[in-house]
């Protein structure tokens, strides 16, 4: 075994899975920063943090792998310590002790103090709101409730984040001013279910209050809404989204299905019908907006009649934006009873069936774009290419604006008007209105 270097600890934070999951590994880096200690995010380090995900089959691989990889290094003598914490460890930590016992230690998603401790830290209560953010400088994550209520039965988000919680207004307020001060001119609003936020606190939906509160802070240009459930929307954040121009006319509200029965067994608490008019009376009232959703194809029980009334609402809604998965069959779920039926090649067949499709609708959506002009954020410069974002797109899953990079001089973080002059499925090309 190699001796151990007398250089100083330097702490080296990986993460997987969602948007969730890189808010918590910037928050404990910034507990670790202020306990002046040396961190970096997906770095080199000989102390190793690994954020896990463990939502489903593909994720649940990724951060095994993961563990497996960086335990590998420990043993090589490459890093000293290997710490994991996150979703799969709070939902499979004896089965990981005992399969991988060579990981330091294992910590679940609400023992954030255990994991500092363990890293010679102390946790600070009054670090409202500080976090060394790990995306680029123009946008940040700005979680506003943990866990869920909801009974989706598909879903094991519950069994590793616990019920609801939101976080009250005025921290939230806190964040986004300490945020701004940064350079941060775009919050993205995340929790596992946006809709819910307040009932605890306030004993109202209160996100329409949230953002009239956010869109007072200085330096903040655009508010950007994720995952929203479609149960019981608060009607009142349409209004909100109208009147405030610095709250973008984009929405995320995953679906999954539109299949009465299946809504049924999948235990959304709505049907075709009042999901339609849902989708209706948003764009009715927004009529700009830009709607996100994700889709579940292969639920056990899902028959063809159910896919086909699936891709013909999907065709007749025409989304701006949609994502579609196949099921994963997770322990200690609800669906977990039922006999996972749906042969994987059917559900990956289904899964590219729904994408295809939508891939034609935002071809054809995206050619009435052209010629019209777009406010654009610039996120970052790729080959011969400035890369872009309307209003439209969140980042990483979205359309993207390319302006060529030899034609013009951006920064990061500018936000410019742009004609667009060329359109593909998810791509947009354009050039710089000069004022």
């Amino acid at each position: 075994m190699r001796t151990k270097s007398l250089k100083e600890n330097k702490i080296n934070v990986v993460t997987l899975g969602c948007s969730k999951n890189v808010y918590d590994s910037e928050v404990l880096m910034g507990q670790l920063k202020a306990n002046n200690k040396e961190v970096v995010h997906e770095g080199e380090g000989n102390i190793v943090v690994i954020n896990t995900c463990g939502f489903i089959n593909n994720a649940k691989e990724e951060s095994v792998n993961t563990i497996l990889e960086y335990v590998k290094k420990k043993e090589e003598g490459d890093v000293d310590k290997v710490y994991v914490t996150g979703c799969l460890s709070e939902r499979y930590k004896p089965d990981l002790q005992k399969e991988i016992p060579n990981v330091d230690q294992y910590f679940g998603t609400t023992e954030l103090p255990g994991l500092l401790k363990a890293l010679g830290a102390d946790y600070k209560h009054e670090l409202i709101g500080e976090r060394l953010t790990t995306t680029p400088k123009n946008y940040a994550y700005l979680k506003i409730a943990e866990g869920c209520d909801r009974p989706c039965s598909f879903c094991a988000i519950p069994l590793m984040r616990g019920k609801h919680k939101s976080t009250p207004i005025e921290d939230l307020v806190i964040e986004a001013e300490k945020l701004a001060s940064k350079g941060v001119k775009e919050l993205i609003l995340i929790a596992q279910d946006l809709t819910y936020y307040g009932l605890d606190l306030y004993k109202k939906r209160n996100l329409a209050q949230l953002l009239e509160a956010l869109v007072n802070v200085e330096g903040i240009e655009w508010i950007r809404l994720h995952y929203a459930f479609p149960t019981g929307f608060p009607m009142d954040v349409l209004d909100v989204m109208k009147r405030e121009s610095k709250i973008c006319n984009y929405i995320d509200i995953p679906l999954q299905h539109i299949s009465d029965s299946i809504l049924k067994s999948m235990r959304r608490g709505t049907t075709k019908e009042k999901t339609t008019k849902l989708i209706k009376d948003f764009r009715e009232k927004v009529p700009e907006m830009a709607i996100r959703t994700t889709l579940i194809v292969g639920y056990p029980g899902e028959t063809e009649d159910d896919f086909q009334t699936l891709k013909e609402w999907v065709k007749a809604m025409r989304f701006e934006r949609l994502g579609c998965f196949t099921y994963s069959h997770e322990e200690n779920t609800h669906a977990f009873n039922l006999d996972d039926n749906v042969p994987e090649n059917v559900k990956i067949d289904r899964a590219n069936q729904i994408m295809e499709l939508q891939s034609q609708i935002s071809w054809e959506l995206n050619q009435e774009k052209i010629e019209q002009t777009f406010k654009v954020v610039i996120d970052r410069k790729e080959g011969n290419y400035f890369v872009g974002r309307t209003e439209f797109d969140s980042p990483d899953v979205d359309n993207e604006v390319l302006i060529d990079a030899t034609q013009n001089y951006l920064k990061t973080g500018e936000y410019v008007t742009v004609k667009i002059n060329e359109a593909e499925d998810f791509d947009l090309y354009g050039e710089v209105e000069v004022k």
